[in-house]
């Protein structure tokens, strides 16, 4: 079938429980999704490839592996939006299923129309933003460009995950302001994102890490307290 036939895109559900995946994709349906059911880890990541998902939502406990183990997999052949979706709650699951690659994380026993309400979020964010800037961008031996997704830091790329790049493109393209808490997770995480704000932290302190910067002393990314973060040149 045509993912140009189903208006909200195709969905690759990699979810082992009958009771959970087949109520799930028919909401994907009724909600005009193309659901995609995967039972293990390998069917999931033949699925991937073959097919070409819009939105990969899944489950990390599978038969035959780990879905951090998918997650990995997955991110290191595309940029495919991941919901992550558990049994487990805690805030450091969560966190390294963030650290993973995860773009969102929805706890079991979840609303399906809540879930496709993230589902339509991620996408959007995914999509990118009609009035960002396209041209590259240079901030002392930090170079990033938008339209190819690449950021490098004195000629080396940096391996970013999705959230890390947009965070630092929001960042550079406000060089030497300071950008609202807000602000970044309006742009970087939607307007109606349902987590907690504590995410925004977690990956700033992983950029970062990744940009060099002392977490004791960040010079690169400072915080302003209760207002944001403003970003100054590497080593500046």
């Amino acid at each position: 079938m045509d993912s140009s036939a189903a208006p909200g895109g195709r969905t690759l559900v990699v979810e082992d429980e009958a009771s959970i995946y087949e109520p799930f994709a028919e909401a994907l349906r009724r909600a005009g999704f193309e659901p995609l059911l995967a039972a293990t880890a390998a069917e999931a990541l033949r699925l991937a490839a073959d097919a070409g998902p819009d939105l990969v939502m899944l489950d990390l406990a599978l038969p035959d592996g780990d879905g951090r183990d998918v997650c990995r997999e997955l991110r290191r052949r595309s940029d495919v939006p991941i919901v992550m979706l558990t049994a487990r709650g805690t805030e450091m699951d969560k966190i390294v299923g963030l650290e993973h690659g995860a773009d969102d994380y929805v706890v079991k026993p979840f609303s399906a129309a809540e879930v496709i309400s993230r589902i339509r979020a991620v996408l959007r964010r995914s999509g990118g933003r009609d009035d960002a800037p396209r041209g590259p961008i240079a901030i002392g031996e930090l170079a990033l460009d938008p339209a190819a997704r690449v950021a490098r830091l004195g000629g080396e790329e940096l391996e970013l995950s999705r959230k890390e790049f947009d965070l630092l493109a929001e960042l550079m393209r406000n060089a030497g302001q300071v950008v609202s808490r807000e602000d970044l997770m309006s742009r970087v995480w939607d307007v109606n994102w349902f987590g907690s704000t504590k995410t925004l932290d977690v990956h700033i302190g992983w950029l970062r890490r990744k940009l060099g910067d002392d977490p004791a002393a960040p010079g690169c990314i400072e915080t302003v307290r209760g207002v944001g973060f403003r970003l100054a040149a590497p080593g500046g």
